[in-house]
């Protein structure tokens, strides 16, 4: 769940595109939508579609492909989990890699991590909920992080939406260990105008920034695109993150890495699911 919060947390930072035209439509003049009257309530919708999210399980394809200097592809690996909920908490159950499942020693073991998470301590289990009180701190950075400016509007699959540009704030002091991101992008997102849930960003590296522990330092330009889906109950949750990053490992390797998430099968789940509880249905 590691590399997940990692990517979300980052991509949530990521507001820019590339194409600096806008091919929506300019803001009704005659409403003069103010920004900070949008910036608000969205910032409370994100964190309610946050937590909601922990209600469903889905599932999770996940490819990966290592360009070379050229741009062609040396390498495609393809994981697919189905994340489920285990003790009130998400869990990813792995099942397949580049079209293979589990072996019968992998599956064990997953076994095994699913009886822990199952039966965790008290203390585990504040440990845990402090990291995603952590982790979910990020979106409330966004109004002191960047300056937001209603440049337009658009519609979105039939929905409506405000686009919005952000630029990082001159002076703006960073918390928690992914704030520090945010002074290094820029950026466009799009606001449903009706109940203010974020359908879309695009995004682009400004200035480099290191990542991990690896050292590994995004370069500039590097650019990512998310899309949510909103379901039948009003929930927004992920639908599709495609990234593609220029990286240098310890400052020497360079790599370049398109990366594309998708999330389907959403279904809501009781807090005590466990694996045997959700077979698995692959959306092939």
């Amino acid at each position: 769940m590691g590399t997940r919060i990692m990517t979300f947390a980052a991509a949530a930072a990521l507001f820019a595109q590339s194409d600096t035209s806008f091919r929506g439509r300019p803001p009704d003049s005659s409403i003069r939508t103010d920004a900070r009257q949008i910036i608000g309530p969205f910032v409370a919708a994100a964190e309610r579609n946050w937590q909601a999210q922990d209600r469903y399980t889905h599932i999770e394809r996940d490819e990966d492909r290592r360009l070379d200097s050229d741009g062609r592809v040396k390498s495609i690996n393809v994981d697919v989990s189905r994340i489920i909920l285990i003790n009130g908490a998400p869990f990813e159950q792995f099942l397949e890699h580049n079209g293979r499942p589990l072996s019968a020693e992998e599956e064990t073991q997953q076994e095994q991590k699913i009886e822990k998470q199952k039966h965790e301590t008290p203390e585990d289990r504040e440990a845990r909920l402090a990291k995603e009180r952590e982790n979910r701190s990020l979106i409330r950075e966004l109004p002191a992080a960047f300056d937001f400016q209603v440049i337009g509007e658009d519609v979105v699959n039939g929905r409506p939406a405000y686009v919005l540009q952000a630029t990082p704030r001159s002076g703006y002091q960073p918390h928690g260990k992914y704030g520090r991101i945010f002074s290094k992008v820029e950026g466009r997102l799009w606001v449903d105008k009706q109940d203010l849930g974020w359908v879309k960003i695009e995004g682009q590296v400004i200035q480099p920034f290191s990542v991990g522990v690896f050292l590994a330092r995004v370069q500039r330009g590097s650019h990512i695109a998310m899309e949510q889906v909103r379901l039948a109950d009003g929930v927004w949750l992920l639908e599709r993150i495609e990234m593609r990053a220029s990286a240098r490992l310890l400052f020497v390797k360079s790599l370049l890495i398109e990366r594309v998430l998708t999330y389907s099968d959403y279904r809501l789940a009781h807090a005590d699911l466990s694996a045997a509880q959700s077979e698995p249905s692959l959306p092939y």
